[in-house]
């Protein structure tokens, strides 16, 4: 049985998130409903990461396994062409060795969140960023962001519906930059904890508010409290980037 590996793009604005729920539009019933389109199979795909309610993805890797051999471009057209009237893509796709798994061969998560930092709201992007108005200090966000990056217990910045059995987490890169009119927060590890990149964000942006002090964001993590955590950033800014295996 040949297992696939493909690289997904969509636009969650629409979506109920990434995993399939019987009564809601959802991702992964997209994707599942584009293969039983294309070859009649009834197939549960595995995903890298399961997106939450509106957020975004330019590099979500899934996998699935299909009972006949068919060239990976066949599939990744197939189901391009089968999800024509759907906000998701396929951008790539080949053939994975039998023992890869899209979730637990992954080594790395890469995460961007996208502020647009300006006094209009938008027009072309909306539903895809969030809009701060307050013109906002990326650099005191990225020296508060320093004081995250390593080994820590992130309780601070976990979701109470968090199913993770450890708060421990390792967060190897975070990243704020300016580009034009937006502010950009990359964020790298082996994995992450519900919500914990919004939960991260949201607490950055008060300090790029002035709002809280850039010391404030390492009490926060110390504490190790949830009620700690600024307020949790939208979803429409969110955007998973990339896996690594």
């Amino acid at each position: 049985m040949p297992r696939y590996r493909l690289t997904l793009e969509y636009d969650g604005s629409g979506y109920n998130g990434f995993q399939a729920q019987t009564d809601q539009p959802t991702v992964q019933g997209a994707v599942e409903r584009a293969i039983t389109a294309f070859c009649g199979e009834t197939v549960r795909i595995a995903a890298a990461g399961r997106t939450d309610t509106g957020v975004h993805a330019t590099g979500q890797v899934i996998g699935v396994d299909l009972e006949k051999t068919w060239p990976a471009k066949t599939v990744m057209n197939a189901l391009n062409a089968h999800m024509a009237g759907e906000a998701v893509s396929v951008l790539h796709c080949v053939e994975a060795d039998p023992d890869w798994h899209a979730r637990f061969s992954a080594t790395g998560r890469s995460y961007l969140y996208r502020i647009l930092n300006r006094a209009g709201p938008p027009a072309l992007d909306k539903g895809r960023v969030w809009h701060i108005r307050k013109r906002m200090d990326e650099e005191a966000m990225h020296e508060a962001a320093q004081a995250l990056v390593g080994l820590h217990d992130f309780t601070t910045f976990r979701d109470v519906n968090c199913q993770s059995k450890s708060p421990v987490k390792t967060l190897d890169v975070a990243r704020i930059f300016r580009n034009g009119d937006e502010i950009c927060l990359q964020f790298e590890a082996r994995s992450f904890l519900h919500r914990q990149v919004r939960s991260m964000t949201g607490t950055l942006a008060q300090v790029g508010q002035g709002r809280w002090a850039v010391e404030d964001v390492a009490a926060a993590l110390e504490a190790k409290d949830r009620a700690a955590c600024g307020p949790v950033a939208p979803s429409d800014g969110l955007y998973l980037t990339g896996v690594s295996y």
